[in-house]
């Protein structure tokens, strides 16, 4: 008689003490809105400092609201420093995020400000899989960022799924 069917299933993944961390679950909520300063320039070269402020107040920032903001200018322009400042200041009370980035880069930006904001000290001296699947694009600056930082701290770093990883760290026991 076979008595390998009459033993309960045990899932060895769940009693491993494997703790997963799903990178997607960072993915910027809400739109990607672009905001080009190109249409602010004088003859798309100057940023006139008084033209500028008032073309800002006029703007319905509104339109923003709960929406993501790259800020960025596609002009071959020399823009101070200040004007970035200013239209975070008039954006922040409406955008969810604004970065100083293409649309394109935003979501690889967004990543990296959320990965260095975490708490990292909860995944002291745990064994650590960060998710390899995913249904969104994660950039593979979220990876490396990712493991820098849980590197100190962590017992072990893998990649993939809990049933199949690949080993990236692992701290030497002295």
């Amino acid at each position: 008689m076979d008595t390998t069917l009459e033993q309960p299933l045990i899932n060895r993944v769940a009693g491993s003490g494997l703790v997963t961390i799903d990178l997607e679950e960072l993915y910027p909520a809400g739109e990607i809105v672009p905001f080009d300063l190109k249409g602010y320039l004088f003859m798309e070269m100057i940023l006139k400092e008084k033209d500028f402020r008032e073309a800002l107040k006029a703007h319905d920032w509104s339109i923003y609201t709960g929406k993501n903001l790259a800020v960025f200018c596609s002009a071959d322009a020399i823009i101070p420093m200040w004007a970035y400042m200013l239209v975070a200041s008039f954006a922040a009370p409406f955008a969810g995020d604004i970065a100083l980035t293409t649309p394109e880069q935003f979501v690889e930006t967004a990543f990296l400000k959320k990965i260095a904001a975490m708490d990292i000290s909860v995944y002291e001296g745990k064994r650590i899989v960060v998710k390899g699947c995913s249904d969104k694009p994660v950039p593979p600056s979220a990876y490396l960022e990712m493991t820098r930082r849980l590197q100190p701290v962590a017992r072990s770093i893998m990649f993939g799924e809990p049933c199949s990883t690949v080993p990236v760290y692992k701290k030497a026991v002295v």
